[in-house]
């Protein structure tokens, strides 16, 4: 088993479950934060050096790789180098599939087109009318992420960022709604989107889609908390294996630390777990 940083017995079942259940597992994860660093410029962020070769020969013991993020499809393929993984897996006969913007965004190896619904009605407007208010509270130099279907505000440049972040979220919070959107808070950042689709819908759609007969999940924040309810509601429902990982890096506990079936430090230790997972799937058969 990979070393963890914090892991309990019942989690230490609950990997051996999985193990036990690999060739029909579901391995879902998230990008930031789990397979990619946090950077300031998130348009900066790759993912992992090794994630490459950790997913291909993770997939081999596996049914499916699917990766749910809250940034857009496209561009988690391109950071993430997907296609080329895609590409590999496809030779294994196996799939990997991209759910952006929290659920709103598709892709997968096997059609390589990102599908997804236009930008929300009132996100101009929110746009237009956001400096003013940025200003008002000081944040006026917050970097502004465009993801075309939300934008998100990040107060990592700031002396701060902990303190201003939560400073702007009513205000931040009432401009959205004015606008009929919603916030997602995370680390350091805002981030404003349409209602109504979130990660858990996306393992709903995956559970229906790949039918598994196992699922992990890995995530790092405030937003994988409904991907974690689901994938522990799906177990709790069909009696299945689950197993939910949080991926932490830093001196805070965040949300997850309560739903998580087990801890590792940050991308180096999914990664670490990911192999572990692989090599005693692979034992477990011979």
């Amino acid at each position: 088993m990979a070393e963890l940083q914090s892991v309990g017995t019942e989690g230490e079942q609950k990997y051996a479950a999985v193990v036990s259940a690999a060739a029909e597992t579901l391995v879902g994860l998230d990008f930031d934060g789990t397979l990619s660093p946090i950077v300031e410029d998130p348009s900066t962020a790759r993912i992992h050096e090794d994630a490459a070769s950790v997913l291909i020969g993770l997939a081999s013991r596996v049914k499916a790789l699917a990766i749910v993020t809250g940034r857009p499809a496209g561009q988690a393929v391109e950071l993430g180098g997907l296609d080329a993984i895609a590409d590999a897996l496809a030779e294994m006969g196996k799939e990997i599939y991209v759910f952006g913007q929290y659920g709103n965004e598709r892709w997968s190896g096997s059609d390589r087109v990102v599908v997804g619904p236009p930008p929300p009605e009132g996100l101009a407007a929110f746009e237009a009318a956001l400096p003013e208010v940025l200003s008002a509270h000081g944040a006026q130099d917050a970097y502004i992420e465009e993801k075309g279907l939300a934008v998100g505000v990040h107060t990592r440049r700031f002396p701060d960022p902990d303190g201003l972040a939560e400073r702007l979220l009513p205000p931040l919070a009432e401009l959205a709604a004015e606008h009929g959107l919603m916030i997602e808070p995370g680390k350091q950042v805002i981030e404003v989107r349409a209602p109504g689709m979130h990660k858990g819908r996306a393992i709903d759609t995956l559970v229906s889609e790949v039918a598994p007969g196992a699922i992990l999940f890995g995530g790092d924040d405030l937003g994988d908390i409904e991907a974690f309810e689901a994938v522990r509601a799906w177990g709790e429902t069909t009696g299945s294996p689950t197993l939910l990982v949080y991926s932490h890096a830093g001196p805070d506990r965040g949300p997850l630390a309560g739903l998580a079936d087990l801890e590792v430090a940050g991308p180096e230790g999914v990664l670490g777990l990911l192999r572990g997972l692989s090599a005693d799937a692979a034992g477990a058969v011979r």
